[in-house]
């Protein structure tokens, strides 16, 4: 079994899945590195690391996508996307984002921000007036918060929700009890149920990571008058030509669906066959927090409207200084860095859905100042330079989460930029 590096550069229109009918479409055009101020000599240490890592079972396979000044200069696949069955890592692997939903949830809040339908300022509770009642745990109790928490919050993370490991035992074992990603729950009703929990802090002083993205795709459902995910559908991932970007995997795709495996971080990989990371049921939950599956030619596309400041190929989605806006710190003092038990980033803050590099320090040093950014759980990343112009998303399908890859590849993609 090879897993050295097999990798494929493909610039064609992708194909519709059978029984579709072809969409017209314009891929990113393609460039050579030293067209846009790069270096393929360096560009290729990138192919060289992705195949020592897979050849010292760090990982099965990578996928690599860069693009700078608007040109696609890096597309790549590495090693395997399932090993049992030797199966490639191929251009149209789909791969399960998780927390990369995140920042695609946020772009549609802001849409209807950018037509009036809602205030990001606004309390939740204008769209979803469950949280008319919201509490906020204080000395051992739930009060109302001296500010209801807005939709502001819910973008930038500073509402006092976690995923349910505050911290504080009380208020976690309410969010168990709730069961809020119940298989069987509606979008209204995990909504219902997440306003039942106090939140932890008063919203606006904290940062915390947790369930304020899928809330956000609650607001978006009520804002648009439309099921969130049909609003993804219609509004970004039809206009983008996001072709394999969707909650459900389809059976005809699944046999595309990157395996997920379990590293010791020391040349183990197991398979993990647990049922969350399967996709074949049809939830009624579109998780806009962690739901969603692409493939890396989908979300580069995505990402790129983003650098564009909102347009993509002549189709506009944000306003320009909305976009601005998206991607520079919005964090109080008092809320900074962003964190994470047992993981302090210091100089990073979070805009409307990226976190955001405001200074040099220790953490992300290959970074630059401005940089903005995310990953998901199964160890995808990317983060945007719009200093270089520049575009990165690099995905793998590996537990626990790691920044192996980003950390590996990082400084070798910035030292390739010549000017």
């Amino acid at each position: 079994m090879n897993l050295l590096p097999a990798f494929t550069l493909s610039v064609l229109c992708t194909l519709p899945a059978l029984g579709e009918q072809p969409v017209p479409t314009k891929e990113i055009p393609p460039a050579s590195p030293e067209a846009v101020g790069m270096s393929s000599a360096k560009l290729s240490k990138v192919d060289a690391k992705i195949g020592a890592l897979i050849a010292g079972k760090r990982l099965a396979g990578a996928a690599v996508m860069i693009t700078r000044k608007g040109k696609l200069v890096y597309n790549k696949t590495f090693g395997l996307a399932d090993i049992e069955h030797e199966q490639p890592m191929a251009g149209d692997t789909i791969f399960r984002i998780y927390s990369m939903s995140k920042a695609i949830t946020s772009a549609a809040a802001m849409m209807l921000s950018d037509e009036g339908k809602l205030r990001i300022d606004d309390p939740i509770a204008i769209y979803l007036p469950e949280f008319k009642e919201v509490k906020v745990w204080k000395e051992g109790h739930a009060v109302a918060p001296t500010n209801p928490p807005t939709v502001k919050d819910l973008l930038r993370h500073t509402t006092g929700y976690s995923y349910g490991g505050t911290g504080v035992s009380r208020v976690d074992m309410m969010q168990k009890k709730a069961d809020v990603f119940a298989r069987d729950n509606t979008l209204a009703d995990f909504s219902k149920s997440m306003a039942t929990v106090p939140l932890v802090f008063e919203p606006g002083q904290k940062w915390m990571y947790g369930v304020s993205t899928d809330i956000l795709g609650a607001v978006v459902q009520s804002a648009s008058g439309m099921p969130f995910e049909t609003f993804l559908q219609k509004r970004i991932f039809a206009p983008l030509d996001m072709v394999d970007t969707s909650f459900v995997i389809p059976k005809s795709k699944m046999p595309r669906v990157a395996v997920v495996y379990n590293s010791n971080s020391r040349g183990k990989l197991t398979n993990n066959n647990h049922d969350n990371f399967r996709y074949t049921v049809e939830s009624k939950l579109p998780s806009g927090g962690g739901g969603l599956s692409s493939t890396i030619r989908d979300y580069t596309r995505f990402l790129q409207m983003i650098a564009n400041g909102g347009e993509l190929h002549g189709t506009r989605l944000l306003k320009r200084e909305t976009v601005a806006r998206m991607t520079r710190n919005q964090l109080e003092d008092a809320a900074m860095p962003v964190r994470f038990p047992g993981n302090k980033r210091p100089g990073t803050g979070f805009g409307l859905g990226f976190s955001v590099k405001v200074a040099n320090t220790d953490w992300n040093k290959a970074g630059r100042i401005g940089e903005y950014g995310w990953g998901g759980m199964l160890s995808t990343h990317y983060w945007i330079s719009p200093k270089d112009d520049l575009v990165v998303v690099t995905m793998e399908q590996t537990l626990p989460y790691d920044f192996l890859l980003e950390d590996a590849l990082k400084p070798l993609i910035y030292d390739a930029i010549m000017e």
